[in-house]
């Protein structure tokens, strides 16, 4: 069944090709507005690409998509996840409690989570750094403030920690770090079948936050654009994205992506030129969105996205030799 475009978040299961089937997942009071987890048929058991977010309504959803290919949830054997974020990794976590499932995660991401177990907190506490080395010591305050009470349930490690390297299925799975949205993240490659299994590495119609995750945050766009790079050093695949609808060819989106931050390194560098010195006075000047949205006018959540984002271009113009930084009372002023 082939889905219309728009229908990608809520128009249920849809075979991607025999025995690999995408199910779109409801997301709370998220702008992404679902998750694609992916069901893969497999003689040893049912394996799933990432997992959603640990919510009884995303629980049903699954449960009934399930049903309608003809299994249930306790069919799950594996779940192979591509970062740690909640919305990919924590129902992983219920589908094991419940159902004994073994949860597989990239070994780069053991510092983010040991983080979050040894700090107790889903608070991005490193984001809300940058936030404040950014120059926005304000929407840090109000950021931290709006957390409510740390739900540990979700956040336990996994059964199996990845290196780059095979998982051994009928239809082999190659693991491929592609650290930038998380320093742990990877991503599924299926060479045989010609598929991609993205998760947030390369989504069709958005660019992932970049470096959104507690711990060091290094060189995160830096890191991101070279993970691009390594999707055209293999044969093109399908995209099958975590979020939005499958996709004729990675490269493409690849392409489009590396572009689109070219574009954004200069409108940054631009943006310096024109006297702005701090991320926050960077991220004002320039526009948000497909829809090219003002800063103002974004909600807290998204501003500090927008900061942190335009942080790392800026970092990256240091890197190339293109900026030069300095650090007064904690804040980077570039220029």
């Amino acid at each position: 069944m082939s889905l219309d475009r728009g229908k990608w978040a809520t128009g249920g299961p849809e075979t991607v090709v025999p025995g690999v089937h995408r199910i779109p997942l409801p997301l709370p009071n998220d702008g992404l507005r679902a998750i694609n987890v992916y069901l893969l048929a497999d003689p040893g058991g049912l394996v799933l690409i990432d997992a959603g977010w640990s919510i009884p309504e995303s629980l049903a959803v699954l449960s009934e998509a399930l049903a309608g290919l003809g299994y249930r949830l306790e069919d799950l054997t594996d779940v192979y996840v591509t970062h740690s974020h909640r919305d990919h990794y924590t129902q992983a976590v219920e589908l094991r409690r419940r159902f004994g499932t073994r949860v597989h995660l990239g070994a780069g991401e053991r510092p983010g989570l040991d983080l979050v177990l040894a700090l107790r907190t889903d608070v991005p506490v490193t984001s809300l750094d940058v936030l404040r080395r950014g120059g926005a010591p304000e929407l840090a305050g109000r950021l931290a403030e709006g957390y409510g009470e740390f739900d540990p349930s979700g956040w336990e490690p996994p059964d199996r920690w990845l290196d780059a390297g095979t998982v051994a299925l009928r239809h082999p799975l190659e693991v491929l770090p592609t650290p930038g949205h998380t320093r742990g993240h990877v991503v599924y490659r299926d060479a045989g079948r010609g598929l991609l299994f993205s998760g947030d590495h390369v989504l069709p119609h958005i660019t992932p936050s970049i470096g959104f995750e507690l711990g060091e945050p290094g060189l995160p766009l830096g890191d991101y654009l070279d993970s691009l790079d390594l999707m055209r050093a293999f044969p093109d695949t399908r995209l099958l994205p975590a979020h939005g609808p499958v996709a004729a060819s990675t490269h493409t989106r690849v392409e489009e992506l590396l572009a689109h931050h070219d574009k954004r390194l200069a409108e940054t560098e631009d943006a310096l030129g024109a006297g702005a010195r701090t991320g926050a006075a960077v991220a004002g000047a320039l526009t948000w969105t497909r829809r090219a949205v003002a800063f103002d006018d974004l909600n807290d959540f998204n501003r500090m996205l927008a900061v942190n984002e335009t942080v790392a271009h800026l970092d990256v113009l240091v890197a190339r030799g293109r900026a030069t930084v300095s650090e007064v009372d904690g804040v980077a002023r570039y220029s």
